[in-house]
């Protein structure tokens, strides 16, 4: 017997609707309950059932209604106005019930994946259907008194009576296959239509009766008006029933038309979530990237009020919020404040077991979960005013990256089991996002800690030099904030001012730690450390943004004016990172304390820098540093000095 879903919620939907009208003293929620089925199944139109829960629920209502005949009785209510029941929206479009019985069999599948149906047209008010179990199916015999019911409800839906049906063949009377003849009646208004039509025939040969024997005065002055009056009413009383019919039709017809573009408007949305999704993690290489997007998707796209995103630390004991829309100023401080331990195996809050189990939650009353609850738990849902809500894990390769949760509070829409299917439809595209982008960081992460310790390895040699490479590359920050550079650039500069001294590794101990000025010989093997630099950094393969690092370092002794080294290159042609350099190393070095002398004031190296400016130095990039230095010169001054900028200097001119 199979397992799969093969039964629409909205046969269980009409079973529900009826038992409310017919005994409204029944809990259907108990009922539902019983039978392991959730209310959010049942009201989503896109839910399927699986045989043995239509069983256990039929058993239910069974046991608690007493009511043998309620299958079939269910199956006339699916049709009526008060149940708006599924049939009707697949039907009444139709010319009338003869084409909707010749039209069974396509219009079933939206409602059961059971049995094979088909119709055949054997008479004029009569038809034959046959339904046929698949092989793996175990219908039950309330199932076929339900098909009976429905049948009954297709003719009742055009405004006909209940046709009469006939069941020589029966499934579980023996036979192969479930045999319905069914023969229903004209409609009121064809009938009254034949009734006018026998009535004017009858009339003509009672007024060729009465001229023929010599009663003519008689018909025309007595007959032929009482004849017009009649005719009349039944022509008005027949127009009636047939602008009834015709209404009921058209409005039946624009009733399945607005839920079918519903159901297009809906999954035309999804479709274009899922894309704007993927396009968006296309082009996002961080993980705030990636939450900014679909917190901006989920606002644009899902009809939700509100949605929150979890992540675990590093330890992965705790989950803690990290981005969200739709709450209150106060929800989302409270949400900041919030973590949801991990480590706590007997734990039943509903993040912590999607987490752990890896499984989606729709909890359509917290007040029902609520003595499963901590009291931490209840805490939390009484604050964020939740009702109910659906929570998805992000999972990769059996590993949980966080959760992503939404509700609704305002609109009041119900959470139906598509919502859950369509956020789990997306989540793993999230998950590999996640994964790519945690991955890369951590490389990233490892990268920098290279980086760190080839920068720190040098200035490890002398402890007069200790911090240099990190307080250029600080400054070296700084101006490229100040100038407006892109991210990147100013992240391939933090790594080339990290390295730009790399070259001194190979610089002789008794030169690069002398006490006292260099003599020309030493200058000239000291010079050779930027070119040494650039050499040993080609080494490595620098891709993408970095792959400019090592020309860069390579050139951060040029001059503006041509007379630096090794190249002699001037202005322009000296890449622009490397001026950049240029500036913070100048200023670093001369305000630090060297074998060879003290460090200079922040006054002295200031007006030294202005003196060079244009000269030695990048006048743009002096001006770029001299306002960062003058806004951040409280967190950014070396320890060894104390003096501040004087104010004269504190907004160097403009380089035009």
């Amino acid at each position: 017997m199979t397992e799969r879903p093969i039964y629409s919620s909205r046969i269980i939907d009409t079973f529900i609707k009826y038992i409310k009208q017919k005994y409204p003293h029944i809990d259907t929620n108990e009922i539902l309950s019983a039978s392991g089925i959730m209310p959010y199944q049942v009201a989503d139109q896109g839910h399927w059932f699986t045989q043995k829960e239509v069983d256990r629920f039929y058993d239910e209502i069974l046991k608690r209604t007493g009511n043998k005949d309620i299958a079939r009785e269910a199956g006339r209510f699916s049709a009526s106005p008060d149940s708006l029941g599924f049939i009707r929206q697949y039907v009444l479009g139709l010319v009338g019930p003869g084409r909707a019985y010749e039209l069974i069999g396509k219009f079933s599948t939206y409602f059961t994946k059971s049995s094979h149906y088909v119709a055949k047209r054997i008479g004029k008010h009569k038809v034959e259907i046959t339904v046929t179990p698949y092989k793996d199916v175990n219908e039950k015999a309330f199932q076929c008194e339900n098909r009976i019911g429905h049948l009954e409800a297709l003719a009742k839906m055009f405004n006909y009576r209940f046709p009469a049906i006939a069941h020589p063949e029966c499934m579980f009377r023996g036979g192969s296959s479930c045999r319905y003849i069914v023969t229903w009646q004209e409609s009121y208004s064809a009938l009254w239509k034949s009734v006018r039509t026998y009535f004017t025939g009858f009339l003509i040969v009672l007024f060729g009766l009465l001229s023929f024997s010599g009663h003519g005065d008689v018909a025309i002055n007595i007959l032929l008006p009482l004849s017009v009056l009649t005719l009349f009413a039944l022509t008005l009383y027949v127009m009636r029933l047939e602008n009834n019919e015709l209404s009921t039709a058209l409005s039946n017809l624009q009733d399945s038309s607005d839920k079918l573009l519903d159901q297009l408007n809906s999954r035309h949305n999804d479709s274009l979530l899922i894309y704007e999704l993927g396009l968006a993690f296309n082009k996002k290489s961080d993980l705030d990237g990636i939450f900014r997007e679909i917190i901006q998707a989920f606002q644009n796209r899902l009809d939700y009020d509100r949605g929150l995103i979890l992540l675990p630390n590093k330890e992965r004991t705790v989950l803690s919020f990290h981005s969200g829309f739709g709450y209150t100023p106060e929800q989302y401080s409270f949400l900041k404040k919030s973590q949801f331990h991990l480590n706590r195996a007997d734990s039943k809050g509903a993040f912590f077991v999607s987490f752990r189990d890896q499984k989606p939650l729709l909890i359509d009353d917290v007040e029902s979960i609520k003595d499963n609850l901590s009291q931490y738990s209840i805490e939390f849902a009484k604050r964020m005013g939740a009702k109910s809500f659906i929570c998805c894990p992000v999972v990769y390769e059996k590993q949980s990256l966080g959760i992503i949760a939404v509700d609704n509070i305002r609109s009041k829409r119900p959470l139906l089991q598509s919502d859950l299917n369509l956020l789990m439809s997306i989540m793993p595209e999230i998950a590999v996002s996640m994964h790519n982008i945690m991955l890369f960081e951590n490389k990233e992460q490892q990268f920098r800690s290279i980086i760190q310790t080839l920068a720190a390895t040098i200035d490890a040699r002398d402890f007069m030099t200790a911090g240099h490479s990190e307080r250029v590359t600080k400054y070296s920050v700084g101006i490229c904030q100040e100038m407006n550079m892109s991210k990147e650039f100013t992240e391939m500069i933090r790594v080339a001012a990290l390295l730009h001294d790399y070259g001194k590794i190979g610089i002789r101990d008794s030169v690069l730690k002398k006490q006292g000025p260099l003599d020309a010989t030493e200058f000239e093997e000291i010079k050779t450390h930027a070119i040494k630099t650039r050499q040993i950094l080609e080494k490595i393969t620098f891709e993408g943004i970095y792959k400019n690092i090592p020309v860069i370092v390579g050139c951060h002794h040029e001059k503006w004016d041509g007379t630096g080294y090794p190249l002699g290159l001037r202005e322009d042609t000296i890449p622009l990172g490397a001026r950049i350099i240029a500036v913070a190393d100048y200023f670093e070095a001369i305000t630090s304390k060297r074998h060879y002398r003290e460090a200079m004031s922040v006054e002295v190296a200031f007006k030294i820098l202005l003196d060079i400016r244009g000269t030695h130095l990048d006048p743009e990039v002096v001006d770029a540093f001299s306002r960062y230095y003058s806004k951040n010169m409280g967190t950014l001054l070396h320890p060894n000095i104390q003096e501040t900028i004087p104010s004269e200097l504190s907004n160097p001119p403009t380089h035009n």
